[in-house]
């Protein structure tokens, strides 16, 4: 059962994709709480959760890729 490298590759580059994700997301939502008073406050922070929620679920692609290839 040989592994199927396109696929392969495609589960590596959105495991790539969440990488920055991953450190990104959690710095902007500590920026926001450090500045609660600042009226974009809400704003930031909803776009740090974004962040955090599109790493995750990129990273769930990936993963779910990666097993795709190496089983099927």
């Amino acid at each position: 059962m040989p592994t199927d490298k396109k696929i392969l590759m495609r589960g590596l580059r959105y495991l790539s994709g969440a990488l920055p994700l991953l450190f990104l997301g959690p710095v902007v939502i500590h920026n926001s709480f450090m500045n609660k008073e600042h009226p974009f406050f809400k704003m930031v922070l909803g776009v740090g959760i974004t962040f955090c929620v599109i790493a995750i679920l990129l990273m769930f692609k990936g993963i779910r890729t990666i097993m795709k290839s190496l089983v099927d």
